[in-house]
């Protein structure tokens, strides 16, 4: 495992006055951008750093390590192209699979070298004298980047709802991404907070573990079921000496997921058909009447987030686990309480409450062309052209940014699509002398303008629901793309000089 232990890298002797130079700064370590580095090295670009926060690479897949931790889509498709695993054990990879194949990638293609553990970005500040991003990081260390690739993804800032009271609990609090794998929870009462991906993969593993679990239910998720399974032997053997056959699976999977678009874009009406067989995974997993009602969702299935699970529903069915539905008011020192002024004794506290997918920057850490911070550029929801630029935030690019997410295939064909677009646009920068360049406001404007009208037709706008896909300021989609992947893909094919403004570079002595 590739860990600050092992890669070391030592400031530059005049990082106290002047700020070390690099080309290139990706911020991130998961497949964002661990796939961004691959590609810079094969393209001999080799004059960048991967700054990671932690101690160790992997993103998600690192910080999620809850029991029954793993990805709700195929490990075939859900890997990088170029670097197939015919390795994979299950149909769904576990978190410690898929978190072995990053390290293995980074070591396979040489990425270790280019990598600084412990490196929290801080502040990004685009110098317009300079034309180049100022980058300060949590060890002090300032480094003058002229590219600044920002590949966190959506899912690396926890959301945790401010709970009145919760300060005073004597027992243990954590989200679920922080696991607390010290604390013993057998024989303890339990709450989770949310009903959400991670809350459905962990409920199953501590439920016969503990005392009591108090699963608290804002909104019931649709669940379908989940077609997972072991991989034998036999089936790895052919896989690992027939690569035509991994080659075959890994399209027959990715033409599977994609017919999806046809029900949450094009025909939402299709989405009946798919809620019945979710209904029909309810009613034949939960025999009580009181708790299969209590699971039914009201709304449209599709409009938020669609779970899959074989056993959370046997999980929240047995009699030392109760679904609250009351809406929680307030903690004590040892307890929740509920709107109906019941109190749950609890020990511990789990928050299953996902991330802050609309606020992927906390203020103030990525500066723009005339001070203008991110965030305020957002105050009415994020947006992007391609999902990768934006306007008065020159050599910025974003992997996994606004409108480029996924409710229906693999992320990691979205991310090596932008990262293609990333590497088409810094070749294009060095071919014709170009320093820098930032999409033009009319161009992301009107592709913006396109995407919210696709949206606007698509499941996600209809349903009465509200999720994690809709930014509250603004009322927008934010987070998805509005159709199939390969359209993505085929929007992002070409780097279109004329939607950028370019600038050249500024003379300046000793530079």
């Amino acid at each position: 495992m590739l860990t600050a232990e092992t890669v070391q890298h030592e400031p530059s002797p005049n990082a106290a006055h002047e700020p070390e130079r690099i080309d290139i700064a990706v911020i991130g370590s998961g497949f964002a951008g661990i796939c961004m580095a691959i590609k810079l090295k094969q393209a001999g670009m080799n004059d960048f750093f991967v700054a990671e926060q932690a101690a160790s690479l992997g993103g998600t897949w690192r910080d999620n390590d809850y029991p029954g931790c793993a990805c709700d889509v195929q490990a075939h498709v859900y890997s990088f192209s170029f670097a197939p695993h015919p390795g994979w054990t299950r149909l769904y990879a576990p978190q410690a699979e898929i978190r072995a194949y990053l390290e293995d990638c980074a070591a396979r293609f040489g990425i270790g070298p280019h990598l600084r553990f412990n490196e929290t970005l801080q502040r990004a500040t685009f110098d317009e004298s300079t034309q180049r991003w100022i980058l300060r990081f949590s060890t002090g260390r300032k480094v003058s980047a002229r590219v600044l690739i920002a590949g966190m993804g959506g899912l690396s800032r926890a959301s945790v709802p401010v709970i009145p009271g919760i300060d005073t609990f004597d027992g243990t609090c954590f989200h679920s991404q922080h696991w607390d794998h010290d604390l013993p929870l057998a024989g303890k009462r339990v709450a989770v907070i949310g009903t959400g991906a991670s809350a459905i993969q962990f409920v199953p593993e501590i439920a016969a573990r503990v005392a009591h679990l108090d699963v608290f239910q804002r909104t019931p998720p649709w669940i379908m079921p989940k077609n997972d399974r072991a991989l034998s032997k036999r089936e790895r053997w052919l896989l690992k000496h027939l690569p035509l056959a991994q080659r075959l699976l890994r399209a027959a999977l990715y033409w599977m997921l994609e017919a999806r678009v046809l029900a949450f874009v094009m025909h939402p009406s299709l989405m009946k058909v798919i809620q019945k067989v979710a209904l029909r995974h309810l009613h034949k997993q939960v025999v009580d009447p009181e708790l299969r009602l209590a699971l039914t969702p009201d709304y449209t299935i599709g409009c938020k987030r669609i779970l899959i699970s074989n056993d959370y529903y046997p999980a929240v069915s047995r009699s030392n686990v109760s679904v609250v539905t009351q809406a929680i008011v307030r903690v004590e020192n040892d307890a929740v309480i509920t709107a109906d002024n019941a109190r749950h004794p609890v020990d511990c506290i789990i928050f299953g409450t996902g991330f802050q997918v609309a606020k992927p920057f906390t203020r103030g850490v990525v500066i723009g062309r005339g001070g203008v911070r991110i965030t305020d550029t957002w105050r009415d929801g994020a947006h992007a052209y391609l999902g990768t630029t934006l306007p008065d935030y020159p050599n910025f690019f974003m992997l996994v940014g606004p409108n480029s997410g996924l409710a229906h295939n693999s992320m990691v064909y979205m991310i090596e699509s932008q990262v293609a677009y990333v590497m088409k646009a810094l070749v294009y920068m060095r071919e014709h002398g170009v320093a820098t360049i930032d999409v033009k406001q009319e161009v992301e404007a009107r592709y913006n303008v396109r995407i919210q009208q696709k949206l606007n037709r698509a499941i996600w706008a209809k349903g009465g629901c509200k999720s994690w896909y809709i930014d509250p300021a603004s009322g927008r989609n934010t987070a998805l793309w509005p159709g199939f992947s390969w359209k993505f893909r085929q929007a992002l094919s070409v780097f279109k000089p004329d939607d950028y403004v370019m600038q050249p570079a500024v003379a300046r002595p000793n530079a």
